[in-house]
């Protein structure tokens, strides 16, 4: 059995050095077989997860530990035969395409689900390579991980390899010709706005984050459409997610145009206001630092007749209340900047908010008092 596996080895080295060194072609038939025994030895049903292992469904899969592949060494071999022989320059797509089909292609998909970090390195740079190559397959591709990502976010909410999916796709991204076809615009608004919701959404973030600003600097037009997606997909309860998406939003404000800006800000500072407002510090900091982004306040400053009357109260509120000593001090910074911009309107702002504070103050008054009243009927009917 060991001498068995040696040989193995030692011919699936020679082969990867053949192919490597481009010293001559491979037959057609050759080529066919040797895809059947890559596909036999890479495609296999994967062990269950962790948590469906011990029938527990609240286990994290950040603090998960991923199951290593016991025969990867082996696999290891077959990935980087197959890896040589797509990236190869005497690999004809005309011949190719007839083994690494549509179903060829849906097997390696599935395997992105592997909870071994390795293999699934190779199966990214094994797709992309693919996607360059085969010009034939790429709406193909583009479809499947589309239905990887609506399965993910519609029914199961696990999977293991959607970072790396989202890593091909933002080099994709970047290659999207303009005008931007309709089936893209569907795919930024169908299936990558709604990845921000899942529980899982922080170990891929880094990745879809990219994907979206892509979009973004690839046609500005699309800047509202993400911005009002961004803030339909907010996280409510999740601080850490808040802090994630608040990031996000300065990378797309970054490429975001006046017009655009002007289209979604109301709801968009209405959001922001929320955010100063956080207990948890690293949002309400978080938020504060777009101010330190000079395209953003170009932006704001621009629209400070709107959007200064909305996130008014939220500065007083923290300058009167916040617990977080550095998120006081961002916000009298924020609060000064609003000042040097345009006093005449700051003092506005300041008149409206303390007559709105006035009013609302009066009115507990009278709602106080009114409860005593009653209080005091009921009491004395009660005598």
């Amino acid at each position: 059995m060991v001498r068995e596996k040696e040989i193995k080895t030692q011919t699936l080295v020679e082969l990867v050095d053949f192919i490597q060194s481009g010293s001559g072609k491979i037959t057609e038939a050759n080529q066919e077989e040797m895809i059947k025994m890559i596909s036999l030895n890479i495609f296999r049903s994967l062990p269950p997860a962790a948590h469906e292992n011990t029938g527990s469904e609240n286990i994290d899969p950040e603090e998960e530990d991923p199951y290593l592949e016991p025969s990867w060494p082996h696999l290891q071999l077959v990935y980087e035969l197959l890896l040589r022989y797509v990236v190869s320059s005497d690999t004809d797509t005309k011949v190719a395409k007839r083994y690494i089909d549509h179903s060829f292609v849906l097997r390696l998909l599935d395997l992105f689900d592997s909870e071994d970090p390795r293999e699934r390195e190779y199966l990214k740079t094994i797709l992309h390579r693919i996607y360059g190559k085969f010009m034939v397959h790429r709406p193909f591709i583009r479809k499947a991980i589309n239905n990887i990502f609506y399965r993910f976010i519609y029914e199961t909410g696990r999977h293991s390899g959607i970072g790396e999916l989202l890593e091909i796709l933002g080099s994709i991204i970047n290659g999207f010709a303009l005008p931007m076809k309709e089936e893209h615009k569907l795919f930024l608004a169908r299936a990558l706005i709604p990845l921000h919701k899942p529980k899982p959404v922080a170990m891929y973030h880094q990745q879809l984050s990219y994907c979206i600003t892509q979009f973004v600097e690839k046609d500005y037009k699309l800047a509202d459409t993400v911005i009002m997606g961004l803030l339909k997909c907010w996280p409510v309860t999740n601080s850490q997610k808040e802090v994630l998406v608040l990031g996000e939003l300065e990378e797309v404000l970054e490429a975001t145009h006046n017009v655009e800006f002007q289209r979604c800000m109301v709801p968009l500072f209405r959001q922001i206001a929320r955010s100063l407002n956080s207990y948890h510090f690293q949002v309400a900091e978080r938020a504060l630092f777009l101010w330190n982004n000079d395209h953003i306040v170009g932006l704001i400053s621009q629209n400070r007749n709107v959007i200064l009357p909305i996130i008014f109260g939220a500065l007083e509120k923290n300058i009167l209340s916040h617990w977080n000593q550095a998120v006081h001090g961002l916000t009298v910074n924020v609060r000064k900047m609003f000042m040097d911009m345009d006093a005449e309107l700051f003092e506005q702002c300041q008149r409206q908010y303390i007559e709105r504070e006035f009013r609302s103050r009066e009115l507990e008054e009278q709602q106080e008092t009114k409860w005593q009243q009653l209080a005091a009927a009921a009491a004395a009917q009660g005598g």
